[in-house]
């Protein structure tokens, strides 16, 4: 029976790969069981490139593959940008053998993966996408061997962004804003959480009171097809580590970032981690959507009128990173900008992995 679990390396420039050819080398973790990655890179997309690129030709070498099999089997997701704190990263998802079958835990993490087919550009953005997300996701769900979609902790989606040339006179942000909007709808109706009769292409960017609770997409202009994780939890699976999830309602909201690290088996005292529970996180993820609104709490801010307004995703990502890594206790926390159906106007979705405590302890 298979284990799932995460790794988090830091890395010191976006193609830095040494950190994972450390765990390669010391026997940490195989190659082979390399099932998928996210990874935190700074600058813009050719950055991104850079690091998917160092991480394809480790994997090859490692594995004795070519290339080509490693782009059409391990989704590597990059999200570039790394605002305020935010420390440069990489999270491997893993799945492998388990060293011991038996159970320790009631339920532990569980991961699935999943591509879609390669998108035309017409399809991009529109309700068909998010019917062709919604069926990975649940292929995903199944791969991990999640039967309820109850168990879902997160759902971390890289999809396609629309060329210029396919919406000439829309910018880039909204050609991207498009294509997350309906691979976020699309996870919601795989989880339960959109009607999918509801998902129209007139909704897509429109409807704000349709979003996912646990689900955030990255586009990318390099990616031809939607590649997709789903992080959750199985009941009687082996493994020392568990999934929680949780929905900020806006910026302040504390509590509902809690939520996840509760739900990981974590207990924040005074709303922070001491050192040793901080040393049993696996990953923390964060989707930011502080510059979806222009106020907070009843108060106007200035994200998208300011000075760094052109920059406003990067700083919704630095504010929503701030507060859940105060928490954490590490810069260690991975922040993606996007809001399009991704939890409620001006909120921010929350996703925990952590060691849960030895079982009688």
């Amino acid at each position: 029976m298979d284990e799932s679990l995460v790794y988090t390396v830091s890395m010191a420039a976006p193609d830095d790969v040494s950190g994972i050819a450390a765990l390669f080398d010391d026997g940490t973790l195989a190659p082979r069981d390399v099932r998928g990655v996210i990874a935190q890179t700074e600058g813009d997309g050719f950055a991104r490139g850079y690091f998917t690129l160092a991480l394809e030709l480790l994997l090859s070498e490692r594995l004795g593959v070519p290339r080509a099999q490693i782009t059409e089997k391990i989704p590597i997701m990059a999200i570039g940008g790394t605002a305020g704190l935010m420390t440069p990263h990489a999270t491997l998802f893993v799945r492998r053998p388990a060293a011991d079958p038996v159970p320790q835990h009631d339920t532990a993490l569980a991961l699935g993966f999943a591509f879609t087919r390669t998108l035309k550009e017409a399809e991009l953005g529109t309700a068909l996408q998010a019917r062709v997300v919604a069926e990975s996701v649940a292929a995903a769900m199944a791969d991990a061997g999640i039967e309820s979609h109850d168990d879902v902790a997160a759902v971390e989606i890289k999809c396609p962004q629309p060329s210029p040339e396919s919406l000439p006179g829309v910018g880039a942000g909204a050609l991207g804003a498009r294509s997350r909007g309906a691979c976020a709808l699309g996870a919601a109706i795989a989880l339960g959480e959109v009607d999918a009769g509801d998902v129209s292409d007139d909704a897509i960017c429109a409807r704000t009171d349709l979003y996912a609770r646990r689900a955030s997409a990255s586009s990318g202009g390099e990616l031809h097809n939607v590649r997709i994780v789903v992080v959750g939890n199985r009941r009687g699976a082996p493994g020392r580590q568990r999934a929680g999830w949780g929905v900020m309602s806006d910026q302040l909201d504390t509590a509902g970032a809690l939520q996840a690290f509760e739900m990981a088996g974590l207990a924040p005292e005074n709303g922070a981690l001491d050192a040793a529970a901080s040393a049993r996180l696996g990953a923390v993820f964060v989707n930011a959507g502080a510059d979806a609104v222009g106020q907070c709490r009843d108060h106007r801010h200035t994200l998208n009128t300011d000075l760094l307004a052109a920059y406003s995703g990067h700083v919704a990502k630095a504010v929503a990173h701030a507060t859940v890594s105060a928490i954490a206790q590490t810069p260690l926390v991975l922040g993606n900008a996007g809001s399009e159906h991704q939890g409620p106007l001006g909120g921010n979705l929350v996703c925990v992995i952590a060691d849960q405590a030895p079982a009688g302890d």
